[in-house]
Formats: C-alpha cells, sequence, structure tokens
C-alpha cells in the first residue's frame, strides 16, 4: 500500500469516527423526559390555544405535554444545532428568569457561546453597531484593568473606572467576546424574553425555544414543548445541545 492510500485511508477512518461520534448524540427518551417532569404544563386557564398541537390531556387543571411531540421537536432543533456547529455558528443563549439565569450561564460557558441571563437590553440585535461598541470598551478597560494600567490614575479615578467595569459586566458580562451578531437564539423561556425573539425575526436569525404551555410557539423557529419552571426539565432539554456545541 503506497504511502498516499495509507494516508487517505487514515483520513477516511478519521472522518468515519468523528462522524459515528456525532450520531451518537440522542435526545432525551419520553420516559427521561417524564422523570425530570418535562411535561408539566401551566394551568388550564393560562394556557395558549396555539400550544394545543403539543398538549396530550390535562390532569387537575394542569396541561400535560405530548413528550413524544417533545422528542420530536428536539430533535428537530439538535439537527439544526449540528449543521449550525459545521458552519463554526456561534449560538447566543437568553434565559432572564431567575431559575434559569445559572443554567444559561454554566451552558453557555460550556460550550463557549455568548449569553444574557439578565435583563435583555433593547437594541441588543437591532441596534448592534453601538452595542458593540459599548462591547469594545469593555474589553479596553478590562485589558488596562488586567495590564496596570490604570494603576497611573489617582486612587479616585481607579475607583470611577472599579464601578464602571461592575455596571459592563453587569449588562454585558456575557456577550464580552462577541464581536458579531450570533447565527441563532437558544432562549429558555419564550414570552419572558419576547423582545429578544422580536429582534432575532428583524434581523432575520433563526430562534430555538423552549415552549411552556401558556407560550406561543410560532413565533421561533425551532419550538420544543417542555416545561419551562424546573430546572431539571430545562437543564436535560439542554443537554444533547451541550454535548454537540463541546464536540471537536
Amino acid at each position: 500500500m503506497s504511502s498516499k492510500t495509507k494516508k487517505t485511508t487514515k483520513t477516511t477512518k478519521k472522518a468515519t469516527k468523528k462522524k459515528e461520534k456525532t450520531e451518537k448524540i440522542k435526545v432525551p427518551t419520553p420516559e427521561e423526559m417524564f422523570e425530570a417532569g418535562v411535561h408539566l404544563g401551566h394551568r388550564i386557564s393560562k394556557w395558549n390555544p396555539k400550544m394545543a398541537p403539543y398538549i396530550f390531556t390535562s390532569r387537575n387543571n394542569i396541561h400535560i405535554i405530548d413528550l413524544e411531540k417533545t422528542a420530536e421537536k428536539l430533535k428537530e432543533a439538535v439537527k439544526f444545532v449540528k449543521e449550525l456547529k459545521k458552519k463554526k455558528g456561534v449560538i447566543l443563549f437568553v434565559g432572564t428568569k431567575p431559575i434559569a439565569k445559572k443554567i444559561v450561564e454554566e451552558a453557555a460557558k460550556e460550550c463557549k457561546m455568548p449569553y444574557v441571563n439578565e435583563r435583555w437590553l433593547g437594541g441588543t440585535l437591532t441596534n448592534f453597531p453601538v452595542i458593540s461598541q459599548r462591547l469594545e470598551h469593555f474589553r479596553e478597560l478590562e485589558k488596562k484593568k488586567q495590564s496596570g494600567e490604570l494603576e497611573k490614575y489617582t486612587k479616585k479615578e481607579q475607583h470611577l473606572f472599579e464601578i464602571e467595569l461592575q455596571k459592563l459586566q453587569e449588562k454585558f458580562g456575557g456577550l464580552k467576546e462577541m464581536t458579531a451578531l450570533p447565527d441563532a437564539l437558544l432562549i429558555l423561556d419564550i414570552k419572558r424574553d419576547s423582545l429578544a425573539i422580536k429582534e432575532a425575526q428583524r434581523k432575520g436569525i433563526p430562534v430555538i425555544g423552549i415552549c411552556d404551555t401558556n407560550t406561543d410557539p410560532t413565533t421561533v423557529d425551532y419550538p420544543i414543548p417542555a416545561n419551562d419552571d424546573s430546572s431539571t426539565s430545562l437543564k436535560l432539554i439542554l443537554e444533547p445541545i451541550i454535548k454537540i456545541l463541546k464536540e471537536k
């Protein structure tokens, strides 16, 4: 066997192995979802009629989500994320309600993706040039602090810089390394963060969204019907997406 043939065979085996590794990523089963409480929706009185296709039944005035549909929609979202990963796309994670804040931050950091887990700032996407300037200023100020360049200023001025850095961290901490618009958004509560969805729509950015029974799933491109008020539910839904984005 020639050296060229050996090299080609080695490359083919490596590509096959990588493909097999990707294909091994599966979504949770309906049984696993049930154990995590993914099926638990809101009270019947709070439902959105557009969620009807994803509701299985109701018990004790609580809507029960059809987990077969959840698995189906999660597979569609996972397929989209796989394609985005191949193109080295960036997904902006969004989750601003208390139960989602830590989950979003940890998931995004694990995947090395930007995130928003405090208040969504109007214009984050639609007025990105201005936001980008603020992010650049944030990075420069932080760089000056790390290099010791701020030490040449008076104590009062250094204190003011510290206050500014804290405010910038609160507003833009999760976006600090984002230098261009994201290729997609992943939102953990599409009702609470509806402004993010509206901005994404205006910029033509696709949205993956976890949709509880009180939401309108037609506002996002890849709806995933699931309980958005449970940390175990949110983590389980994010699990296969995180695995894909972490792949080398």
